[in-house]
């Protein structure tokens, strides 16, 4: 049985991130993804302005009328989660986690895909596969996803990418919407994404906190990586050891999004602390414009 606590905020997840997907999201989320294909509808009569190319010879022929073709898009999508759940997601320092925020974006995510009839699946990893939901529809099965996402106590506690889009690519053949969600702290990964770039609608998220690019000048702060559990104590009065932290942590930044930019991959990036509405949305309306 699932405890109170937990159906408590699973229940507070899928009202707010429901109220998002009709409030904010609602067309956003459709015009922003291609179905399948084009499926044959009917066939009308010639008006001014239809596209030549999709004229319907034979009937034109026997009726002595010109008439087109019409076609509509097959809407139904597979959305897949791949979402790191790596150590490295429990810190947050605005009053939120990493893992908190990933937990509510995926929520929605998933609120938005099956509002549109579409399927989601959801794979969790570290170094390792933690979990895989097959993607299905529906409320009931989302709402597993959300919990999955709220309370799964992963095994590995270090992140690996590569291992994680090679696993995708084993379990999904067919082409999906794929939402990879991470802070990246992980080694080499570029031949996996190029393969599963070229199979599937690939979008990667990346987690970020402000604390993991800018460190407060407050003397001695002693550093722990959770993935690793290497510690170091570090005097953040410095302000050179401070502007190199910074521009370390901004240029694996660009780094990762340099690889992305080369493979033509659009890239979302959310920050704990703030809303995901805004860059979501905008992500959304970028898609939808270059349909």
């Amino acid at each position: 049985m699932i405890p109170a606590e937990i159906l408590k905020k699973v229940r507070r997840i899928q009202i707010i991130t429901s109220a998002m997907v009709n409030d904010i999201f609602a067309g956003q989320y459709h015009s922003a993804f291609k179905g399948r294909g084009m499926e044959f509808e009917e066939v009308r009569e010639y008006q001014p302005g239809d596209d030549v190319r999709t004229i319907d010879w034979n009937v034109t022929a026997r009726t002595g009328r010109p008439f087109v073709k019409n076609y509509r898009e097959e809407r139904e999508l597979t959305v897949v989660l791949l979402v790191d759940v790596s150590a490295s997601q429990d810190f947050g320092t605005r009053d939120q986690l990493k893992s908190e925020l990933v937990a509510e974006l995926g929520a929605t995510l998933a609120f938005s895909a099956i509002q549109n009839n579409d399927k989601v699946g959801l794979i969790l990893f570290t170094d390792r596969i933690e979990r895989f939901v097959p993607a299905r529809k529906g409320l009931r099965h989302v709402l597993r996803v959300v919990r999955e996402l709220l309370y799964h106590q992963p095994a590995g506690r270090r992140t690996d990418v590569a291992a994680a889009l090679e696993y995708l690519n084993r379990v999904h053949r067919r082409r999906a919407v794929v939402f990879l969600i991470s802070d990246f702290q992980s080694p080499t990964f570029q031949g996996p994404l190029r393969v599963v770039r070229h199979r599937h609608d690939l979008i990667p998220v990346l987690v970020r906190d402000e604390r993991e690019a800018a460190l407060p000048p407050v003397r001695y702060l002693d550093l722990f990586d959770p993935e690793t559990g290497e510690q170091l104590l570090v005097d953040t009065s410095s302000r050179a050891f401070r502007r190199r932290f910074a521009r370390l942590a901004e240029q694996r930044r660009a780094e990762l999004m340099s690889e992305f930019r080369k493979l033509r991959i659009d890239m979302l990036e959310v920050n704990t602390g703030a809303s995901f509405v805004e860059p979501l949305t905008t992500f959304f309306r970028r898609r939808g414009r270059r349909r």
